[in-house]
């Protein structure tokens, strides 16, 4: 299994901190944000190899954080060729240039580079290996504004996903999907379907919504905390979390 690690957004957010430089870059406690996630998938065994897809901005960035670094498994720094957020791909895309470039025929898990998790993802890949089909992490989310601004979905209790909607605008239940998705290479093969029918290819969670009207697609609760750096506020917070 490959991890892919979306990394190539601009953080607007964050400016003029990641005005001229990469989130997933930034320090959390003593660590980079992309170092906390491969730290974890270090020992889940499934996952053999890390490919990191950056924008042409920030790439040179990505390139010294890597002759920096002495995982076990091999990284694969990719340029998407964007230089600003107005002409940036999108998620789905990337995932896309990806799965082309690297002539990626193998089941993938797909991570966003701007979350930083108190849990082990070891859970959701055994979670996935066990459903043998395409999972999502879910997480309650109870206040309305934020249901219409992220994915929403409704399960049975296997997991099985009933319903599955990008920032709908009348939520049918309040299970929120971060940015974690394990996808199979015969899910990963119809991502070219998925765009031609539509799929919108900023959000990330827009693939796995598309792929769950396809076959069966499953959520895990997910483990524990995870801290979304969306803006110095989220930023900040996690930085005295992580100190401690």
């Amino acid at each position: 299994m490959i991890c892919i690690l979306l990394c190539a957004g601009y953080a607007t957010r964050l400016y003029p901190l990641t005005q001229n430089f990469p989130k997933p870059l930034l320090k959390v406690g003593n660590k980079t944000i992309v170092d906390h996630i491969l730290d974890d998938l270090e020992n889940v065994p499934q996952v053999t190899e890390y490919v990191i897809i950056s924008n042409h901005k920030f790439i040179d960035h990505f390139k010294k954080w890597e002759s920096e670094q002495n995982y076990t498994k091999p990284i694969t720094i990719l340029d998407d060729g964007s230089m600003d957020n107005d002409n940036r791909l999108g998620a789905v895309n990337d995932i896309k240039f990806a799965v082309e470039s690297l002539n990626i025929t193998q089941d993938v898990l797909v991570v966003a580079g701007d979350n930083v998790l108190d849990f082990s993802l070891k859970s959701f890949v055994e979670f996935a290996m066990n459903k043998n089909a395409p999972c999502v992490m879910c997480s309650e989310e109870n206040d309305p504004q934020k249901q219409r601004k992220t994915a929403i979905i409704t399960r049975a209790g296997d997991g099985l996903i009933t319903s599955y909607e990008e920032k709908p605008k009348e939520p049918k239940g309040n299970l929120a999907v971060p940015p974690f998705y394990y996808y199979r290479a015969q899910d990963v093969a119809m991502i070219d379907s998925a765009i031609t029918e539509g799929c919108n290819t900023d959000a990330p969670g827009s693939f796995a919504a598309w792929i769950s009207t396809k076959t069966p697609t499953y959520a895990l609760t997910i483990p524990g905390k995870r801290y979304d750096i969306g803006d110095m506020a989220s930023y900040e917070l996690a930085q005295k979390i992580f100190e401690k």
